[in-house]
């Protein structure tokens, strides 16, 4: 923890004048210019399973399968650093700062992937430092990323922006899987060039973004905590003339609406430990609930899905990922038209609702699955219906997590809770992989399915327990910020 105690306290309107704020074209930038590193992330992950095989090949790199596997396990080792070690930076050095760094962190690694020309020892390790760059970048997008976004928003858009946002993945999931299959295509007498050409999509867009982050403004609730109460003010000012420029009418914020604050005190994940479970136990065991129950069901289904196609059904391999697009579309619904429905009908029903229902109908499914009632095309179906719902909820997970701590810890708590979900997540595929076999027997895969919707209902059950009524609440009353002073103070 660091000085700020001889600053002094304030009272300030600023949370007030961002949550009254109408929607305006400037929160429309401000979704898409930040909102895509969900997208990035889709077509990383998509881009880099979909040329895995083209890898192996003696005409490309000659990976062994072993060494091919790795690339993800090493690009999701990135994400949990990034957000660890991005995260902390996010909360001690700005938004905006950071979300400019991490972007630029991407870019710098994927492209780099496209120059991995040899197969010895020493371009594994190249190949490997590149797709942990990437990692790095992106999981640093989490953490500074959905600060900022829920910092700026007003408050009763903050649900279904968040929800939307985080479901963008499966667009980038979208597009990856066309990418991938069009540079290999395109390429395939070239088959050296395909796969680098298609690590170069990424990179592109990423520059077309940073363009539109260049022009977006510090949060004012970040620099206002931090004492720079002029550039707090600067920056709202700012923001509300860019409303006003585009037509919209906003409201006046009386002194009566002002928060008193001690700003200036930096908090790190020491700190932070004691925050998560002296202060907020129940807060840290809802996070951790819904991030482990989400990332395990989506890990083990998603990565393993080809598998079931292959072997359960005799799809090929080269055609089973056309299969992933319907999924992805359905993944990418349930985000963009359940959201409102956060904020309207409220958290707690809707993200237990969700949690639970998609646990319901897996079971369902999973009977299905074991009858034999299936082919490839209705299971297809059957996984698009049950993650329509398991999409939201699982965007809903990240939506808790950004705004239910302090805003001196926020991105710090996305950082780790985000972190904790993946770890756990990981062994999903290794559990499923291994449930999946030979294919010859499908009971094996009905346990699995089964143990899958029961962990997912298990989310939907705590959300019911711990969960919190954050609709239409600005951050400050749904958190208390950690240094929030007496009124007294300020006339000390």
């Amino acid at each position: 923890m660091s000085s700020g105690a001889t600053l002094k306290a304030v009272a300030s309107t600023i949370p007030a004048r961002l949550d009254r704020l109408p929607w305006s074209p400037f929160h429309t930038r401000m979704i898409i210019a930040l909102g895509v590193a969900w997208v990035l992330d889709g077509i990383e992950i998509t881009i880099a399973s979909s040329v895995v095989g083209e890898l192996t090949s003696p005409l490309t790199l000659g990976l062994s399968t072993t060494a091919a596997g790795g690339l993800a396990t090493v690009y999701l080792l990135g994400e949990v650093v990034g957000a660890l070690f991005f995260g902390a930076m996010s909360d001690k050095l700005g938004r905006r700062n950071l979300f400019m760094i991490t972007l630029s962190v991407y870019m710098i690694g994927s492209g780099l992937t496209f120059f991995t020309w040899g197969s010895g020892p020493g371009w594994v390790v190249f190949l490997y430092l590149t797709r942990f760059i990437a990692g790095l970048g992106i999981g640093g997008e989490y953490a500074a990323i959905n600060a900022a976004i829920d910092e700026m928003m007003p408050a009763r858009y903050r649900g279904r922006v968040d929800i939307g946002i985080n479901g963008t993945y499966w667009l980038g999931a979208i597009i990856g899987t066309l990418v991938a299959t069009g540079m290999l295509n395109l390429f395939i007498s070239y088959p050296d060039w395909g796969w680098r050409v298609a690590f170069l999509v990424g990179p592109i867009l990423g520059i077309a973004i940073i363009l539109m982050r260049r022009g977006l403004p510090e949060s004012p609730r970040w620099l206002m905590m931090h004492g720079r109460e002029a550039e707090a003010e600067e920056a709202i000012t700012d923001i509300e003339n860019r409303v006003r420029a585009s037509g919209r009418e906003i409201r006046p914020v009386g002194e009566e609406e002002a928060i008193v604050l001690k700003p200036g005190t930096n908090y790190g994940y020491w700190a932070l430990t004691r925050v998560l479970f002296k202060t907020y136990p129940q807060r840290a065991v809802l996070s951790a609930s819904l991030m482990i129950t989400q990332s395990f069901l989506y890990n083990a289904i998603f990565f393993t899905y080809v598998l079931v196609l292959t072997n359960f059904y005799g799809i090929s391999v080269t055609t089973a990922p056309l299969f992933l697009i319907f999924f992805a579309i359905g993944n990418l619904a349930g985000p963009l038209l359940l959201g409102r429905y956060f904020d309207t009908i409220g958290r707690k029903f809707m993200i237990s609702g969700t949690y639970i229902l998609s646990g319901v109908l897996l079971v369902i499914s999973a009977w299905l699955f074991e009858i034999g009632a299936f082919n490839a095309t209705t299971q297809t179906i059957a996984w698009c219906v049950i993650f329509f719902f398991a999409s939201a909820g699982a965007s809903s997970a990240y939506l808790t997590v950004s705004e239910i701590f302090p805003i001196e810890v926020r991105a710090k708590a996305i950082a780790v809770f985000f972190s904790i979900g993946m770890g756990v997540g990981a062994f999903g595929p290794l559990f499923y992989g291994w449930l999946i076999g030979d294919g010859l027997d499908r009971t094996p895969m009905f346990i699995g399915y089964l143990i899958g919707a029961g962990i997912m209902m298990i989310g939907g059950v705590i959300e019911i327990l711990f969960g919190i009524n954050a609709e239409g609440q600005s951050l400050e009353d749904v958190a208390t910020p950690l240094s929030a002073a007496v009124e007294t103070e300020m006339n000390a």
